[in-house]
Parts: C-alpha cells; sequence; structure tokens
C-alpha cells in the first residue's frame, strides 16, 4: 500500500469514528435528565395497558394498567399539562397517585 492509500483509508477510519461517536453521544442526551425534565408524571390520564409505569399494587410497571384512567398509573406528558388535561366525565389529570377507577 502506498502512504497516499494508507492515510485515506486512515482519514476515513477516523471519519467513521468521528460520526458512530456524534450519533452515540445524540443518544445519550435525548435521554439526559434535562429532557425527563420537560416531562411530568400525570396520574389517572392513561388508557388501559398504555401507561408508563407505577400502576399500583399487583402490577409491575409499564403497560399494565387494568383499566382506562387507573388513578395510580401514571403517563409521562409535556410539564405544565397534567392539571390541565381533560378525560371522561369533566376530569382531569393529577400530580399525585389517585383513588379513583382502580381494578376490582
Amino acid at each position: 500500500m502506498s502512504n497516499t492509500s494508507t492515510r485515506r483509508v486512515f482519514t476515513a477510519a477516523m471519519l467513521a469514528t468521528a460520526v458512530t461517536a456524534a450519533i452515540s453521544a445524540s443518544a445519550v442526551t435525548s435521554s439526559s435528565p434535562a429532557a425527563a425534565a420537560e416531562k411530568e408524571k400525570c396520574f389517572g390520564v392513561a388508557m388501559a395497558g398504555k401507561n408508563d409505569c407505577a400502576a399500583g399494587a399487583g402490577t409491575t410497571c409499564a403497560g399494565t394498567s387494568k383499566v382506562d384512567f387507573q388513578g395510580n398509573s401514571w403517563k409521562y406528558v409535556e410539564k405544565g399539562t397534567c392539571t390541565s388535561m381533560m378525560i371522561d366525565g369533566g376530569r382531569k389529570g393529577s400530580l399525585e397517585p389517585l383513588t379513583r377507577d382502580l381494578p376490582a
């Protein structure tokens, strides 16, 4: 291999490494605490099986709520929107767990 060919291979490898590093950094940044700070847990707004986590006693985590708008299950929503979200029956979301609509 000539010196020029070696430099091209080396440059291509460096470029590939830089692109991979940039993509990895982007993935880490998007799941950072700052991104989570723009969301808040909103209780009582998830449809059955669509909660993000913590659906109360007898459940494990995401997707385990048993009824629509289960009060002790939550979904991440845009910060500042939870308590103004209207759901069936004129009810709203809550920043705290609720005792309504719990499964039998």
